[in-house]
């Protein structure tokens, strides 16, 4: 790694602590970067760059532990330039002050600074905004880190100005290769089927799958090999979920394309992978509320009463059998008929609402409480519907503008198909006016 453009960013040594094995295994070069063949491949864009010395500012983006620290040092070395790493966590706006200074005076001796700001999407606005100047006077090239979606987290005029590069998740096969590297480096003693258990556990994180490692190979007997046992010892399994980022709207979109496709196992699937990482089990049954109007409606009529009794059980039971009211809810709403015929009738009527004229309600149908109001015309002509054989009348209730409009279109399904046939039969003996 380069030289930091201050003394007091060097971090105090320790010989008789050696660095964590993910850092000691640190890549050096491109080649020795396991994953990102997208980007880092022969031809590829980010490898041209780097390879030409025409490296743009730029945002990885990628989930953790795929190697968005390790690339920026490597580009800082392969550029020879200062590489100063900046927290967005622990720095403000005074700290990006004096590094961009400092970045200023390399420039105009001829060195160049990449400053790597890990975490980019924790910097509010005003922090984000104070390193533009900078980025565009070539001071610095700003490489920032972030796990959550760029579009949303960091600003369009910096965004503007930097390239976004998506890292990818590691597969099994990239976490197998950079274990049997520590292994080989380290002399470990290690059984095959623990190494894919680490595989397996890691979940394409190269740091949680290294730092496994080194904890059961430091709890392992001396003199025994590493077995799948010590590992599920060593390991603390975290699930990929992060209930304020993009994850959490991903895994909620899942149950819920899940739900609406009829899938009771992928539903049940996803439900799991959100309450057993912690999600809040109201949300999720607000989110069953939400579905069973939205894409089951008059479909089954049972179906909002059910999501409904899902969460007031929950709120009476709590964790963790309340856990089964939730996923006996999503059964029944995964297996129920579809419909969303309310959903698209409401939207419909809102657009109408929002574009038409907010024309008077018309006089028939209004209330006339008083003499005056009576005198004016307001209710006359209207009908008591039970007082009409059929309980019809003949009588339009839209005002003159969208008369005739039909909203509410019932589908074939479960028991809309029903209420489909009612409202066909009220149609009938409703004669509308000439």
């Amino acid at each position: 790694m380069s030289g930091s453009l201050f003394e007091d960013d060097k971090p105090i040594s320790n010989s008789s602590a050696p660095a964590p094995l993910a850092e000691r295994l640190r890549p050096k070069t491109l080649d020795e970067v396991v994953g990102q063949e997208h980007l880092l491949g022969p031809g590829k864009p980010l490898r041209t760059a780097i390879e030409r010395d025409q490296v743009p500012s730029m945002i990885l983006w990628g989930p953790p532990g795929v190697g968005k620290t390790t690339l920026a040092q490597v580009i800082a070395k392969m550029t020879k330039s200062d590489f100063v790493p900046f927290s967005a966590v622990l720095s403000g706006i005074k700290e990006i002050k004096e590094v961009m200074a400092a970045a200023e005076r390399a420039r105009r001796l001829g060195r160049r600074t990449i400053l790597f700001i890990d975490e980019i999407h924790r910097f509010n606005k005003a922090q984000q905004d104070a390193f533009l100047p900078h980025v565009e006077r070539g001071n610095v090239v700003l490489i920032g880190a972030t796990t959550e979606n760029p579009s949303f987290e960091v600003n369009s005029a910096l965004l503007s100005r930097a390239r976004v590069f998506v890292l990818q998740a590691l597969t099994d096969e990239h976490i197998r290769m950079l274990l049997k590297r520590a292994v080989s480096m380290e002399h470990i003693d290690i059984e095959e089927e623990a190494i894919e258990a680490i595989a397996s556990i890691a979940n394409g994180d190269a740091r949680t799958a290294l730092n496994i490692l080194e904890l059961a190979s430091q709890t392992s007997i001396a003199g025994e090999k590493i077995t799948p046992q010590t590992v599920q010892a060593a390991a603390q399994r975290q699930l990929l979920y992060d209930k304020g980022g993009e994850e959490h709207y991903n895994i909620i979109s899942a149950l819920h394309k899940s739900l609406r496709n009829s899938d009771v196992d992928a539903a049940l699937y996803w439900l799991a992978r959100m309450l057993e990482a912690g999600e809040d089990p109201l949300y999720v049954a607000r989110r069953l509320v939400r579905f069973a109007s939205e894409d089951i409606g008059l479909a089954d009529n049972y179906a909002l009463r059910i999501a409904l009794d899902a969460k007031e059980a929950f709120e009476f039971i709590g964790l963790p059998e309340g856990k089964l009211a939730l996923a006996q809810c999503v059964v029944y709403l995964a297996a129920a008929p579809k419909s969303n015929s309310v959903y698209t009738a409401y939207g419909e009527v809102a657009e109408d609402v929002a574009h038409t004229r907010n024309d008077p309600v018309p006089m028939h149908i209004r209330n006339a409480p008083t003499g005056l109001m009576k005198g004016l015309g307001y209710g006359k002509g209207y009908q008591y519907s039970h007082d009409v054989e059929g309980k019809v009348a003949d009588m339009d209730c839209l005002p003159d503008s969208l008369k005739g409009r039909t909203y509410f279109h019932p589908q074939d399904a479960g028991g809309e198909a029903e209420l489909k046939r009612r409202l066909k039969e009220i149609k009938q003996k409703r004669t509308p006016k000439s």
